[in-house]
């Protein structure tokens, strides 16, 4: 058997080897690249990242600035603003924030207003007499501990009847949220009362600030005509500031504040303090 010259067996085992290296060196170049690729988008993923927290850092604090400035201006002798709901638009720092403020003072409290009163609502709201009636006896009825409830109100029997693991507690309701676990609502009907409804009024409606859906409430209730007079200065307002910061960020902050009107009272009390729409 013939192998042929010793000088060409060792020039093809060259070839082979050189290309065998060149082979390595390319899939070396190839693995870098790739990994060159991957740490930069990697960088550019981190760098966007931080600029949108930081868009959004920024456009946050100018909706928390901008509602400080709509109690400044509520409580400004002088000219204070009107609870209207009014769109005010400020700039807090380099973002512009639209503002408005909402007299909470017309609402209805259903921790203080009397089954009447809200048998009235409901009905204004589209309940027929005797669902608004027993209804209003369930939300007086959750509300009220459980040796002061009203005769015809709901106990926890009727609860579990209904295949639901809690009664009416007998304590005020946190919020309107809770209304929504009254035996009896629904919350189409939770969302069509919850613009006359607040918990944190301390007072019975205020005619002049009312909607008129809670003036005829009233007005079914008492069985007269209403005296309206003018209202003095919001104590309690619904406050909602959006945000909109140079860098693209935005935000929106809902505040419930009570105003102070004295030198014995603090300027303002945070109710609540919340992000996003409603």
């Amino acid at each position: 058997m013939t192998l042929g010259p010793p000088n060409a067996v060792l020039a093809v085992k060259g070839v082979r080897e050189h290309g065998f290296a060149l082979l390595i060196v390319l899939w070396s170049v190839v693995l870098l690249a790739l990994l060159a690729t991957q740490i930069t988008a990697a960088g550019r993923t981190e760098t966007q990242l931080v600029t949108n927290l930081r868009a959004a850092a920024e456009a946050e604090a100018a909706a928390d600035g901008a509602v400080q400035a709509a109690a400044f201006h509520l409580l400004d002798p002088a000219a204070p603003w009107a609870a209207n709901g009014q769109e005010h638009v400020l700039r807090v720092g380099n973002a512009i924030t639209a503002v408005r403020v909402y007299n909470e003072g017309g609402k209805i409290n259903p921790n203080l207003a009397d089954p009447v009163l809200m048998q009235a609502l409901l009905r204004e709201c589209g309940v027929d007499q005797r669902a608004a009636e027993r209804l209003a006896a369930a939300i007086a009825d959750w509300r009220t501990p459980a040796q002061a409830r009203q005769p015809d109100g709901v106990r926890a029997a009727p609860y579990r009847a209904a295949g639901l693991d809690y009664g009416p507690p007998g304590t005020a309701f946190v919020d309107l949220d809770e209304l929504g676990l009254v035996l009896g609502m629904t919350p189409t009907l939770l969302s069509k009362l919850r613009p006359y409804l607040s918990v944190y009024t301390d007072t019975a409606p205020d005619p002049a600030a009312a909607s008129v859906q809670v003036r005829q409430a009233m007005q079914s209730a008492l069985g007269r005509q209403l005296s309206i007079t003018l209202s003095g200065p919001p104590r309690t307002v619904a406050v909602t500031a959006r945000a909109a910061g140079s860098r693209g960020g935005h935000f929106t902050r809902r505040a419930v504040l009570r105003l102070g009107r004295s030198a014995e009272t603090a300027p303002m009390l945070v109710l609540t303090w919340d992000a996003g729409e409603e």
